[in-house]
């Protein structure tokens, strides 16, 4: 990742064989030249749980059909959160839509909503999260 030259606050952003832009909306400093951290994340899981439910139906010999994940994330109170570990202060919520082909069956949407929460991104963010930060003076 590198910071773009300022003002603003884009960041280019590569794999080692793709780029792309992350920033703010001109709203909050940015240069509105790509979409904010949080929409990525949020398009990280989204993606992440149209590719597993993609998988297992595949498996399962199922047509699938179209499918469409959107996602929104917001802040709430804890005390708002009846499922949620942390009574007190705030907690960030995602709200997950999945949008299934009505043509399948009952069964089937339900082993797909199942399956869902089983993506690799959505067990990282549910999951024990550790990130390690190590200073590199250049």
């Amino acid at each position: 990742m590198s910071e773009a030259a300022p003002p603003g606050y884009a960041q280019t952003v590569t794999d080692g064989v793709h780029s792309w832009v992350i920033d703010e909306p001109l709203a909050v400093g940015g240069t509105d030249t790509g979409p904010n951290p949080y929409v990525v994340l949020l398009s990280a899981l989204g993606a992440c749980t149209a590719i597993t439910m993609r998988m297992y139906a595949g498996r399962k010999g199922w047509d699938l059909g179209a499918t469409s994940v959107s996602l929104r994330h917001s802040r709430i109170h804890a005390e708002d959160c009846v499922d949620c570990e942390s009574a007190v202060g705030m907690v960030d919520h995602v709200e997950r839509r999945i949008s299934l082909d009505p043509a399948l069956t009952p069964a089937q949407r339900a082993a797909l909503l199942a399956i869902a929460d089983k993506c690799p991104v959505h067990r990282t963010l549910t999951g024990s999260v550790h990130v390690s930060t190590r200073l590199e003076v250049r």
